[in-house]
Protein backbone atom coordinates (compact mmCIF):
# COMPACT_ATOMS: atom_id res chain seq x y z
CA UNK A 1 0.00 0.00 0.00
CA UNK A 2 2.84 2.70 0.66
CA UNK A 3 4.50 1.57 -2.84
CA UNK A 4 1.19 2.84 -4.82
CA UNK A 5 0.72 6.10 -2.00
CA UNK A 6 4.26 6.36 -3.14
CA UNK A 7 3.73 6.07 -6.86
CA UNK A 8 1.02 8.27 -6.86
CA UNK A 9 2.36 11.22 -5.27
CA UNK A 10 5.48 10.66 -7.43
CA UNK A 11 3.25 10.86 -10.86
CA UNK A 12 1.28 14.36 -9.45
CA UNK A 13 4.64 15.73 -8.58
CA UNK A 14 5.66 14.94 -12.05
CA UNK A 15 2.44 15.80 -13.81
CA UNK A 16 2.61 19.39 -11.56
CA UNK A 17 6.22 20.00 -12.56
CA UNK A 18 5.48 19.35 -16.51
CA UNK A 19 2.25 21.41 -16.37
CA UNK A 20 4.59 24.24 -15.01
CA UNK A 21 6.95 24.18 -17.78
CA UNK A 22 4.05 23.81 -20.06
CA UNK A 23 3.20 27.60 -18.32
CA UNK A 24 6.36 28.77 -18.72
CA UNK A 25 6.47 27.95 -22.68
CA UNK A 26 2.90 28.94 -22.90
CA UNK A 27 3.64 32.62 -21.48
CA UNK A 28 6.53 33.26 -23.37
CA UNK A 29 6.16 31.28 -26.40
CA UNK A 30 9.14 30.95 -29.27
CA UNK A 31 11.91 34.39 -28.88
CA UNK A 32 13.59 35.74 -31.35
CA UNK A 33 16.64 38.43 -29.26
CA UNK A 34 19.71 39.83 -30.25
CA UNK A 35 21.54 41.11 -26.94
CA UNK A 36 23.57 44.60 -27.60
CA UNK A 37 27.29 44.62 -26.13
CA UNK A 38 28.81 47.51 -26.22
CA UNK A 39 30.07 49.62 -23.10
CA UNK A 40 30.91 52.85 -22.07
CA UNK A 41 33.19 52.86 -18.98
CA UNK A 42 32.70 51.00 -15.56
CA UNK A 43 33.73 48.32 -14.82
CA UNK A 44 33.60 45.89 -17.53
CA UNK A 45 34.29 42.66 -16.22
CA UNK A 46 30.93 42.87 -13.86
CA UNK A 47 29.44 44.32 -17.13
CA UNK A 48 30.22 41.52 -18.64
CA UNK A 49 29.06 38.57 -15.76
CA UNK A 50 25.94 40.35 -15.87
CA UNK A 51 25.23 40.77 -19.13
CA UNK A 52 26.14 36.94 -19.54
CA UNK A 53 23.63 36.09 -16.96
CA UNK A 54 20.61 37.87 -18.43
CA UNK A 55 21.31 35.72 -21.52
CA UNK A 56 21.30 32.62 -19.60
CA UNK A 57 18.59 33.76 -17.07
CA UNK A 58 16.29 34.45 -20.39
CA UNK A 59 17.22 30.80 -21.74
CA UNK A 60 16.48 29.25 -18.55
CA UNK A 61 13.02 31.39 -18.22
CA UNK A 62 11.69 30.49 -22.25
CA UNK A 63 13.87 27.31 -22.76
CA UNK A 64 16.68 26.39 -25.27
CA UNK A 65 14.18 25.35 -27.55
CA UNK A 66 11.95 28.18 -27.32
CA UNK A 67 14.55 30.96 -28.00
CA UNK A 68 17.15 32.25 -30.51
CA UNK A 69 19.24 34.60 -29.05
CA UNK A 70 22.33 36.37 -30.92
CA UNK A 71 24.90 38.72 -29.17
CA UNK A 72 26.63 41.57 -31.44
CA UNK A 73 29.61 42.78 -30.01
CA UNK A 74 31.36 45.91 -31.10
CA UNK A 75 33.17 49.38 -29.79
CA UNK A 76 33.80 48.04 -26.16
CA UNK A 77 31.92 45.36 -26.39
CA UNK A 78 34.66 42.87 -27.66
CA UNK A 79 36.58 43.44 -24.46
CA UNK A 80 34.25 40.34 -23.31
CA UNK A 81 35.89 38.25 -25.73
CA UNK A 82 39.21 39.12 -25.28
CA UNK A 83 38.86 38.85 -21.42
CA UNK A 84 37.66 35.67 -21.56
CA UNK A 85 41.09 34.60 -23.20
CA UNK A 86 42.56 34.78 -19.93
CA UNK A 87 39.51 33.79 -17.85
CA UNK A 88 38.82 30.07 -17.49
CA UNK A 89 34.72 31.61 -15.48
CA UNK A 90 34.29 33.65 -18.62
CA UNK A 91 35.00 31.06 -21.30
CA UNK A 92 32.92 28.60 -19.46
CA UNK A 93 29.99 31.21 -19.73
CA UNK A 94 30.84 31.91 -23.10
CA UNK A 95 31.22 28.17 -24.48
CA UNK A 96 28.13 27.41 -22.02
CA UNK A 97 26.05 29.64 -23.39
CA UNK A 98 27.09 28.46 -27.34
CA UNK A 99 26.31 25.06 -26.45
CA UNK A 100 22.65 26.44 -26.14
CA UNK A 101 23.24 27.78 -29.71
CA UNK A 102 24.15 31.41 -28.68
CA UNK A 103 25.99 33.15 -31.70
CA UNK A 104 28.29 36.03 -30.73
CA UNK A 105 28.63 38.50 -34.16
CA UNK A 106 31.42 40.68 -33.88
CA UNK A 107 32.15 43.64 -35.51
CA UNK A 108 34.80 43.70 -38.49
CA UNK A 109 34.69 47.45 -38.39
CA UNK A 110 36.05 47.57 -34.69
CA UNK A 111 38.60 44.94 -35.40
CA UNK A 112 39.60 46.77 -37.70
CA UNK A 113 39.87 50.21 -36.11
CA UNK A 114 41.36 48.90 -33.07
CA UNK A 115 43.77 45.99 -34.80
CA UNK A 116 42.47 43.35 -33.53
CA UNK A 117 42.78 39.80 -34.52
CA UNK A 118 40.03 37.41 -33.59
CA UNK A 119 42.05 34.36 -34.01
CA UNK A 120 44.89 35.60 -31.75
CA UNK A 121 43.10 38.73 -29.24
CA UNK A 122 39.71 37.10 -29.02
CA UNK A 123 38.12 33.99 -26.95
CA UNK A 124 36.38 31.34 -29.34
CA UNK A 125 35.46 33.57 -32.45
CA UNK A 126 35.45 32.16 -36.18
CA UNK A 127 35.61 33.73 -39.26
CA UNK A 128 32.14 33.23 -39.74
CA UNK A 129 31.38 35.35 -36.62
CA UNK A 130 33.05 38.24 -37.73
CA UNK A 131 29.92 40.83 -39.45
CA UNK A 132 31.25 44.12 -41.67
CA UNK A 133 29.07 46.34 -38.70
CA UNK A 134 27.73 45.83 -35.33
CA UNK A 135 24.86 48.35 -35.38
CA UNK A 136 24.26 47.15 -39.12
CA UNK A 137 23.77 44.03 -37.73
CA UNK A 138 21.16 45.28 -34.69
CA UNK A 139 19.55 46.57 -37.55
CA UNK A 140 19.34 43.91 -39.95
CA UNK A 141 18.28 41.80 -36.84
CA UNK A 142 15.53 43.85 -35.49
CA UNK A 143 14.05 43.97 -39.17
CA UNK A 144 14.12 40.06 -39.23
CA UNK A 145 11.87 40.49 -35.56
CA UNK A 146 14.65 39.98 -32.95
CA UNK A 147 13.86 41.71 -29.90
CA UNK A 148 16.18 44.24 -29.32
CA UNK A 149 17.91 44.19 -25.34
CA UNK A 150 20.58 46.04 -23.69
CA UNK A 151 21.74 45.07 -20.31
Amino acid sequence: MTNIIRAICLLLASSFAFALQAEETERYGKQKVVYHINYNGGEASKAHLGAMRNIQNHINAVGAENIDVKVVLHGNGLSLLADAKGNEKMQTTVSSLKGQNVSFHVCDNTLRGRKISYEDDLYDVWEEDIVPSGVAELSRLQQMGYTYIKP
